[in-house]
């Protein structure tokens, strides 16, 4: 099996153009030619074949935040120490303890490819967004796309580092990026798609992420949005954010809201990204079944609030 240096974890200071993968200075948006950025002075260091590119005064921004996060995912028994379980999402947890969850994954995950991305009929260079533990990236790269993987969470469980249980199934690791979705550290004009893999709801404002995407993209490009809740008003949102707080709040004595993360779409929201960054959306919905389709009628029966929906949301970059 071949392995590229970076996806073996040796330290190779200025190797990551090795992918293909132009940098950019996240801090300062100098364009590089390795991991250094001799405006700013900021140095990107690898570890374990990650590419730490969070400048220091963000990494503090997003502290408190991995850390609450890390620690509800593992209580949640989001992670394994079997291959096997990397090896079967999002179509099956082996540990029996989130299937309903990866169930709606692995519907919206066929949707994506079906209705999206076969239908482009090319190979694509694709930006995984909120790889995770980089299932995502591993099905994309098993179908020969060329996916590169970006998240804030770097651990063995349910972060970049779970990557390694994909190394034996691949001739090559695909690369990985610590970035922020806002900040990323990329040239502009290199990917065919990027795609918020339910992701696009920890935003700290829409705008600029998805203006972020847009740059990265390729003239024609496609930006995606995936497996990011859905309301029909700000207030059913809003409650649904509140519950959620309160929730961690009790379980884990965090409300895990370190970061002003904007949670939740709405059609409103949606037509203020079209105004303001000139794009359409294409919609897209995968079929969760008829127990999924009746919950918003169930819901209402009893008096609650609307339950999430989640959708698949494209635009394309202007040639």
């Amino acid at each position: 099996m071949r392995t590229s240096p970076l996806a073996r974890g040796d330290s190779v200071g200025e190797n990551a153009p090795q992918f293909n993968v132009r940098m950019q200075c996240p801090r300062c948006r100098t364009d590089l030619t390795g991991l250094s950025c001799m405006q700013c002075g900021l140095r990107m260091r690898t570890s374990h074949g990650l590419v730490h590119a969070l400048a220091p005064e963000r990494a503090a921004h997003f502290a408190r935040f991995i850390a609450d996060y890390e620690r509800i995912r593992a209580a949640e028994g989001r992670g394994s120490k079997s291959q096997e379980f990397y090896l079967g999402l999002p179509y099956k947890d082996i540990t029996g303890r989130n299937q309903n969850q990866w169930d709606i994954r692995g519907r919206s995950y066929d949707c994506l490819i079906e209705q999206v991305l076969e239908a482009s009929g090319r190979q694509r260079m694709i930006l995984d967004i909120g790889a995770g533990n980089c299932w995502m990236s591993y099905r994309l790269a098993l179908m020969g796309y060329r996916p590169v993987a970006v998240d804030l969470l770097t651990n063995e469980d349910d972060g970049l580092g779970a990557a390694v249980h994909y190394q034996k199934a691949l001739p090559d690791l695909f690369p990985r990026f610590q970035a922020e979705i806002s900040r990323l550290p990329f040239q502009s004009g290199q990917f065919d798609v990027v795609i918020f893999n339910a992701s696009f709801h920890y935003s700290e404002d829409y705008k600029a992420s998805l203006s972020e995407a847009l740059r990265c993209l390729k003239s024609d490009g496609m930006v995606v949005i995936s497996d990011t809740p859905w309301y029909s008003s700000e207030e059913s949102g809003r409650k649904m954010v509140a519950e959620r707080h309160a929730g961690f709040a009790q379980r884990y004595r965090t409300a895990s809201d370190s970061i002003r993360s904007l949670e939740f779409l709405t059609d409103e929201r949606l037509r203020e990204l079209e105004e303001q960054l000139s794009i359409q959306w294409s919609v897209f919905s995968p079929q969760f079944g008829w127990k999924w389709a009746m919950r918003p009628i169930v819901a209402r029966l009893r008096g609650k609030r609307e339950p999430s929906r989640f959708r698949i949301y494209v635009a394309r970059k202007d040639a």
